[in-house]
């Protein structure tokens, strides 16, 4: 098993060298090798992109898609070097015991910054497949990065507005069907899918307003996790509920960037995907009640957590 970064003492040398630069200076330096990071891996991944279009075979498909998740996690793998290079993070990570690189995941979780992204990717880097998110099907067609979200195999969903089904009736329903269909290629590539529950970063004013009975987390929205499900819960083996904290408070991509350090601290809770939370959202009223109590049940025990943690530190304080 290889070791983390964060351990290597030729990363903690150049660390200890960078953390002497003011704190401007490391987030432009972070920030720089980000991008370098992501160019290199582009110029490795569009050439694939054209070979997988080509190859005439699904199984051949299939074969490039494994070079590409690598790609992919290479990618990950060079960023969460970055952050060891560039800052001191204190990492406190518990439940992610027996996850299953060959396995396929729903990933839900708390969200307060874009610093969770790296957060995740971080934690869950080669323990569990190569983190996704479903898409509209329409962004296929963004340039550049439509084609590279294809080549990874990200799930695209088809989804008409309610609009357009008033005025096309016989097409309800449709669009589920279609996206279902297309799940079908991920029984025989493991997957992971990333959902942020409540849908927006949390802040004060969004809590305010949503008169959220939570202390520390927004309502969650039920409909997307549910549609995720419904199209592939006959695939997914786990749901990995996971709780993200920062100790200190979250900060912006940028502040994170800059800082010389921070703790964070993460519980990943497995659970299974059983039949009673597969269902159709939206048309089964007594479904849509029941998996609103679920996903609200969770939630509450995720704010707990969160409580319980801040009060710990404030008695040992």
């Amino acid at each position: 098993m290889k070791s983390e970064p964060e351990s290597n003492p030729l990363v903690k040398l150049v660390r200890s060298a960078v953390l002497l630069m003011p704190e401007r200076a490391v987030g432009s330096f972070a920030f720089l090798l980000l991008v370098v990071n992501t160019i290199f891996c582009a110029c490795l991944l569009f050439p694939m992109v054209g070979v997988k279009f080509l190859m005439p075979t699904a199984e051949g498909k299939k074969r490039v898609s494994a070079i590409l998740n690598e790609l992919g996690l290479g990618w990950i793998g060079r960023n969460n070097l970055i952050m060891a290079l560039t800052k001191k993070i204190n990492w406190e990570v518990t439940g992610i015991e027996g996850a299953n690189p060959e396995g396929w995941y729903l990933v839900i979780s708390n969200h307060q910054t874009w610093v969770d992204i790296l957060v995740l990717q971080k934690i869950f880097h080669r323990k569990i497949p190569f983190l996704k998110f479903f898409l509209k099907k329409e962004l296929i067609w963004v340039p550049i990065m439509g084609a590279a979200w294809w080549a990874l195999d990200f799930p695209f969903m088809k989804r008409y507005s309610k609009e357009f089904l008033k005025k096309h009736p016989h097409l309800e329903g449709k669009d589920t069907e279609i996206t279902i269909k297309a799940c079908e290629r991920f029984k025989d590539i493991p997957i992971s899918v990333m959902n942020f529950v409540e849908g927006t970063r949390f802040t004060k004013a969004k809590h305010a307003r949503q008169q959220s009975p939570y202390k520390h987390l927004l309502r969650p929205k039920a409909g997307g996790i549910s549609f995720v499900l419904f199209a592939m819960g006959r695939y997914l083996n786990q749901i990995a509920n996971v709780t993200i904290i920062y100790p200190q408070g979250p900060k912006t991509f940028w502040d994170f960037l800059c800082s010389k350090g921070c703790d964070v601290r993460v519980h990943v809770e497995m659970l299974p995907v059983t039949p009673d939370i597969i269902g159709d959202y939206a048309k089964d009223p007594a479904f849509r009640d029941t998996f609103q109590e679920w996903l609200n049940t969770l939630w509450a025990a995720k704010d707990a957590l969160i409580e319980d943690f801040f009060n710990e530190r404030r008695k040992a304080a």
